[in-house]
């Protein structure tokens, strides 16, 4: 339905609902299109008046939609008069009204009333990050800045995870500003970006240049640059921390993982005892190898490809640089099929060991366990972030371990397709690891923050290149 453009009288509305080929759905159907085309308030305004006039049934769902396009065009009174007819009705609100209401007040001069609304929220469930960061950015906006920090270590609590978009607005509030105790909780969010391994964007990472910049007295001075291969910043000749771990948090990892994670409460669902037994033998009688390979992982790397072709040539890219080579296989791979030829399977046998499971197992846990039994050298290929093994460990420190170590550790297969007339050519680019660690790092007097071109919404295995250099002068 196309909405109307102006405000109509009972019998219009009438005439058009008439006209719809399913007359109970028409309300529904055109506040849909009303949001949608952004129509104004007065028109749907109308549509509510027609209805209650008319002894019409106005539910919960049709005053919901009516209160979308009050927040889409930031109609705060209606949105208020809205929401207290809504609580005299129905008492209890499900989360998407108060998260219409919250965002709606927010963005505007009633937005005290949204930090009420959070309030009332919280005897019911437990508020939505959205709910959150709408008022943090509406304090922040307003200059007050420890309501804004206050309700952002709440929502940390609350086991919350901010958004890119909450943390990049702290810093353009807090911009000028001074006191020790704001610069605090401003690293303490570089920090929380060195904790988690968070990239920020170009838009975000000059927000925070212009703050350090902007601290009055301060004297910090910030450049952009790229990290040498040594891991020495050209700018200040600071050596970034380097990615191995030291042999004291190497074994406490290697210890952590076996009881967090491969004796922990979830591995044994995704294979057998026995067969992890019989897996821990193979390895032992074997060591130490120089990479292991999920091998089913790498040969989904090519759609549209023989899986086994996509292994093989992963195996002779590998082969030519690195000595002994595990790979992770299933049992299915034995049986000769349209992706799993024979000849094929004989051949890559004779370059790397192999390692066949059943056919449900999940191989994350033989993964982790072979790397880290054939030491500090040994690498690994998987195009898996594993991020529920990190969540599977017990304490802060132990994850970061596993994030410094996976970053060091873990080799990206990059794959090109070089076309020459009729053929394809599968060139794989090992991606090494980094000599040093890509996180940010401080010294106190500096700060090095890496960062990304464009935002990433997920998590992303390519770590950047380019850095934001901050020093004291």
């Amino acid at each position: 339905i196309q909405p109307p453009e102006k405000p109509l009288q009972a019998e219009e509305w009438n005439r058009l609902r008439e006209s719809f080929r399913s007359p109970e759905k028409f309300e529904e159907v055109m506040f849909n299109s009303m949001i949608k085309c952004n129509s104004p308030i007065d028109v749907a305004k109308s549509l509510l008046t027609h209805m209650a006039k008319s002894n019409s049934d106005i539910t919960y769902n049709l005053l919901l939609k009516y209160l979308r396009l009050c927040v889409q065009q930031g109609q705060t009174s209606e949105i208020s008069d809205v929401y207290d007819i809504m609580k005299t009705r129905f008492k209890i609100l499900e989360s998407g009204a108060y998260n219409l209401c919250i965002r709606g007040l927010s963005n505007s001069d009633q937005w005290r009333r949204a930090l009420t609304l959070l309030e009332e929220v919280k005897k019911v469930m437990i508020p939505s990050r959205t709910n959150y960061e709408s008022c943090i950015k509406a304090a922040g906006h307003h200059q007050e800045i420890n309501l804004a920090f206050e309700l952002y270590h709440e929502m940390l609590n609350k086991d919350l995870v901010p958004t890119l978009d909450v943390l990049h607005a702290l810093f353009d509030f807090s911009r000028g500003m001074k006191g020790a105790e704001l610069q605090k909780e401003l690293f303490g969010i570089l920090l929380y970006l060195r904790e988690n391994q968070i990239y920020p964007h170009k838009r975000f990472m000059q927000s925070i240049k212009l703050w350090f910049e902007s601290i009055p007295g301060g004297n910090w001075r910030g450049h952009l640059t790229s990290i040498k291969d040594s891991g020495q910043c050209p700018v200040c000749n600071y050596q970034l921390e380097d990615s191995d771990l030291t042999e004291e948090e190497y074994n406490h990892l290697r210890e952590r993982i076996i009881k967090d994670v491969i004796h922990g409460t979830d591995t044994f669902r995704k294979t057998s005892p026995q067969e992890f037994e019989a897996f821990q033998a193979f390895v032992e009688n074997r060591l130490p190898f120089d990479i292991v390979i999920d091998g089913l992982n790498v040969s989904h790397i090519k759609p549209r490809r023989m899986q086994c072709e996509n292994l093989f040539h992963a195996i002779n890219c590998l082969a030519k640089e690195n000595g002994r080579l595990l790979v992770l296989g299933r049992k299915h791979m034995l049986v000769n099929s349209s992706n799993w030829k024979r000849g094929i399977m004989k051949e890559m046998q004779s370059k790397a060991d192999f390692f066949f499971a059943e056919n449900i197992s999940e191989d994350d846990a033989f993964l982790l366990y072979a790397t880290l039994r054939s030491g500090k050298h040994c690498k690994f290929v998987t195009r898996d972030f594993l991020r529920d093994h990190k969540a599977c460990l017990s304490d802060s420190l132990t994850r970061h371990l596993f994030r410094k170590w996976q970053r060091g550790h873990q080799i990206v297969l990059l794959i090109y397709c070089i076309k020459s007339k009729k053929m394809f050519f599968l060139v794989f680019i090992q991606q090494a690891a980094f000599r040093y660690d890509c996180v940010v790092q401080t010294t106190g007097d500096t700060w090095h923050i890496p960062y990304k071109d464009i935002f990433e919404e997920k998590y992303s295995y390519q770590v950047p290149r380019k850095w934001l250099c901050l020093r004291q002068k």
